[in-house]
């Protein structure tokens, strides 16, 4: 009776034992590819900064601070990157090739990432070019039927979904999206009909207030 007894525990211990194991493989497959997706995003990152700077803070205004930059518009430009449907010139030098690499799994961890940090400092400039920036920015250019800017990208700049963070941006990065996106270098057809008739001194207005905030 023992014996059958002792039989009957060692097999229900193997049965277990053979249950729990491929759990636990399971288990440890899970954390290795856990571990790699997270130290190949790592790496992603790091390349990213070698252009946009640690932690998202470009050193050169040729690169966009991506730091607080809203997630859903990073995502949307890396998407756009990736499709080759952003076409301005800086884009197509640029991010083609960075972005071809990417799947949607990275671009949304580098998307989560880069909104995350902290935003660039504000920089001083002309007080004169900012406050007239600064009034284009919150009431528009009302003679012209140009909307204010913060309808869109928020009282202070600080982006709105898809519609991007602007405070605290390169003021020479700017100009040179919005002079592209009005000579539709650049395809965004909400910002299109928003600065036809934006001149150029007043693109400077804003993107000095935008920088110095």
């Amino acid at each position: 009776m023992k014996t059958t007894l002792r039989l009957l525990f060692g097999f229900i211990v193997s049965l277990v034992l053979c249950t729990v194991a491929p759990v636990r493989a399971a288990e440890q497959d899970q954390d290795l590819t856990t571990e790699a997706a997270h130290a190949a995003l790592q790496k992603t990152i790091a390349n990213c900064g070698i252009c946009h700077g640690v932690n998202g803070l470009s050193v050169s205004p040729t690169f966009p601070n991506l730091a607080a930059q809203t997630a859903p518009y990073i995502e949307l430009q890396l998407h756009a990157f990736k499709n080759q449907t952003r076409a301005d010139p800086d884009a197509q030098a640029y991010m083609w090739g960075m972005a071809s690499q990417l799947d949607d799994a990275s671009i949304t961890g580098l998307a989560t990432y880069f909104a995350k940090q902290t935003p660039a400092a504000e920089r001083t400039g002309n007080p004169a070019l900012i406050a007239k920036g600064k009034k284009i920015f919150t009431q528009g250019v009302l003679d012209s039927g140009i909307p204010a800017c913060a309808t869109c990208h928020g009282a202070l700049a600080q982006g709105n979904g898809p519609f991007p963070r602007l405070a605290g941006q390169h003021a020479p990065y700017l100009l040179k999206q919005l002079l592209a996106i009005q000579n539709v270098l650049r395809t965004a057809p909400v910002m299109h009909g928003v600065i036809k008739d934006l001149n150029r001194d007043q693109m400077e207005e804003v993107v000095a207030y935008l920088e110095s905030i």
